[in-house]
């Protein structure tokens, strides 16, 4: 059974960091690209990031030069390093598995989200 686990998410404030963290387990992580998707409250799911096997990073333009997106294959688990935090960054972050067509696509397993607050 694939499983994605969130964690590393809290409250901070304005220009503050947080590093999330995503552990996995039913499939072989190295070989599959992975996902950060977040949810704003009432708003519909954003893509953050993505990084493909070999490590390459792709980010979406509302965290572009604020958020680093790494993993360690050796622990098979992915990591989003937000700096520079916005209000705007606030949402549950979820940990995702892309199908097929990759991260431009469906996503075919979830995490359960880990929440994100960013406030004065």
């Amino acid at each position: 059974e694939v499983q994605l686990v969130e964690s590393g998410g809290g409250w901070v404030q304005p220009g503050g960091s947080l590093r999330l963290s995503c552990a996995t387990s039913g499939f072989t992580f190295s070989t599959y690209a992975m996902s950060w998707v977040r949810q704003a409250p009432g708003k519909g799911l954003e893509w953050v990031s993505g990084i493909n096997t070999g490590g390459t990073p792709t980010y979406g333009d509302s965290v572009k030069g604020r958020f680093t997106i790494s993993r360690d294959n050796s622990k098979n688990t992915l990591y989003l390093q937000m700096n520079s935090l916005k209000p705007e960054d606030t949402a549950v972050y979820y940990c995702a598995k892309p199908g097929r067509q990759g991260w431009s696509g469906d996503h075919d397993y979830w995490g359960q989200g880990t929440q994100v607050t960013v406030s004065s």
